[in-house]
């Protein structure tokens, strides 16, 4: 049996109330930097853990906003921004985590990426979302100073 995973994140209202002082452009952008910079160790530990034997494997694992044609039947559609962290658009990604039956294995390596880094993830996203914030804050208010 499946054993539930439960995350508590406090202060996301703050957060959120925080963005929409910002132009959605630049609310956005925050959301990405942040994502992106929170993603980075995941696909570090996961590159690190993926079978060797399948070079190319480990080198198409990267953090980004988007998804192969194959893959986008997982988008989230409600969210205004999204980054996803894992390997490239050949499908031997979900073979190697999960197996293809007698013969070969699971070799999972992006799981256990998420195990070992979901914390500092989580943390990442808290911390530097509110550093984006005010640094895209103070230079809209320097642009805004120098319009005037």
């Amino acid at each position: 049996m499946a054993k539930g995973v439960t995350v508590k994140v406090e202060g996301l209202k703050e957060l959120e109330a925080a963005l929409k002082q910002l132009p959605q452009a630049n609310a956005k952008a925050v959301l990405r930097r942040t994502l992106k910079e929170a993603g980075e160790p995941i696909a570090r530990t996961a590159r690190a853990l993926a079978p060797k034997r399948e070079l190319y494997l480990s080198e198409s694992i990267d953090v980004s906003p988007k998804l192969s044609s194959r893959q986008t039947t997982i988008r989230h559609k409600e969210s205004p921004v999204e980054m996803y962290v894992g390997p490239g658009p050949d499908p031997a990604g979900h073979l190697q985590e999960f197996g293809s039956g007698p013969g070969h294995h699971a070799q999972p390596f992006m799981r256990p990426a998420w195990d070992q880094n979901k914390d500092k993830a989580l943390e990442t996203i808290a911390n530097l979302t509110w550093v984006e914030i005010e640094k895209t804050a103070a230079r809209l208010a320097k642009k805004a100073a120098k319009g005037k």
